[in-house]
């Protein structure tokens, strides 16, 4: 580089003493930084003490795809939410859609659903049993029950709810409070009793959508 005044030298050794100073700057930057770097270490070291190399396993490091998150809380949340809006004292005349046998239909869909039902044209694909359930219990069976087939892709299930032969007086109670939920539940397309084979009158056939 050709010097041609002094002014031009005079910013040369300008520049030449701040690149030394940036120089001399990392360099007592990267000193600061091993040291403390060193005393990490040896505060690590004293505090776990001596250690020695474990001997090779000879086993290979497999890394397992981990399983999707599911979202619990909110699940749980959603039938919470779904199982206090379900009434006990709902009429259940005012939801059904009746005729000479126990079923329901929502408003919308024809009749030869439920006789579908009746007669099997769809298989089970699944069922809960309300057996011995105390009544929030069979509830909260019921509405975790119909969401999961939900989410399963199930659409015909088997709900049994039992005769009544064990309840006081022997009466069905979890029949007709099964009745009343499963009407209350926009899921459910349609239901209709079971014919001896699918449980009789101790179960309930249920299309869901």
């Amino acid at each position: 580089m050709k010097i041609s005044s002094l002014k031009e030298l005079q910013a040369l050794r300008e520049a030449i003493a701040r690149r030394e100073r940036e120089a001399a700057e990392r360099a007592e930057r990267e000193r600061r930084e091993a040291a403390e770097a060193e005393a990490a270490r040896r505060v690590f070291a004293h505090a776990v003490g001596p250690v020695h190399a474990l001997r090779p396993h000879g086993r290979a490091h497999v890394h397992r795809a981990r399983p999707a998150p599911l979202p619990r809380q909110r699940e749980a949340d959603e039938r919470e939410a779904l199982r206090a809006t379900l009434s006990d004292e709902v009429d259940v005349e005012s939801l059904l859609l009746t005729d000479d046998g126990l079923s329901f239909r929502r408003f919308g869909v024809g009749p030869d659903v439920v006789t579908k039902l009746r007669r099997g044209h769809w298989a089970i694909q699944a069922e809960v049993d309300l057996h011995g359930l105390r009544r929030d219990e069979a509830r909260d069976a019921l509405v975790r029950f119909v969401r999961e087939a939900l989410q399963r892709g199930q659409r015909c299930v088997r709900v049994v709810h039992g005769k009544g032969h064990g309840s006081p007086g022997r009466k069905p109670v979890l029949k007709v409070k099964a009745q009343r939920w499963l009407a209350q539940c926009e899921e459910v397309i349609a239901f209709a009793q079971a014919t001896g084979p699918q449980g009789g009158a101790g179960a309930l056939i249920v299309l869901l959508g």
